[in-house]
């Protein structure tokens, strides 16, 4: 029996579990906004809440207590950027959205978990008017032509295949072609 045992398991063992919610912390660190099962955000929601709170502290010791939770990437953007951001908040970092969509595979309840302050990169973005988003769009369009020449003359460099090779190359096929080609040698 389960009598008063704290947290959901999702069907994992203890080790899998914290690589779970270690990995998902991460993402939502690194990312601002990820999108997940109901079940799951519900179980990250106060471990993120209680990563901005030691965050907000700085120093060494807020290093320390962030690093076992969430990888190296994701320590240094704690301190440097969020936890700046909701130094006048007491509490409520994060929201869990429901999307009321469902997951394809599983049938699973999805959901949004993100910070409830945007970053200053994020409301830059959406202040900009019609015409200078337009030309952003045409300069972007523009590096897109310039990078598709050159990868064709990336292209024009690669080796031709032979049509034995070229029969061979199926996924999960990639032994039988090096092996043929050794004997061919």
């Amino acid at each position: 029996m389960r009598k008063q045992v704290f947290g959901r398991q999702f069907k994992r063992d203890a080790n899998e579990r914290k690589a779970m919610f270690k990995n998902l912390l991460t993402s939502l660190v690194l990312e601002e906004r990820i999108k997940t099962t109901i079940a799951k955000a519900k179980a990250i929601k106060a471990d993120a809440d209680k990563l901005i709170t030691k965050a907000k502290k700085g120093g060494d010791a807020a290093y320390k207590a962030l690093h076992p939770n969430v990888n190296q990437d994701a320590v240094v953007k704690l301190i440097s950027d969020i936890g700046p951001r909701f130094a006048t908040r007491t509490g409520g970092y994060t929201r869990v959205i429901k999307l009321g969509k469902r997951r394809v595979a599983d049938n699973a309840p999805m959901a949004i978990i993100e910070w409830t302050e945007p970053s200053s990169k994020v409301a830059v973005q959406g202040s900009k008017s019609p015409k200078k988003a337009k030309k952003t769009a045409k300069v972007t369009k523009t590096n897109v032509k310039k990078d598709a020449t050159a990868n064709t003359n990336l292209e024009l460099a690669k080796p031709a295949i032979t049509k034995k090779e070229e029969k061979v190359q199926k996924p999960g096929m990639f032994k039988r072609l090096v092996t043929r080609q050794k004997k061919g040698q």
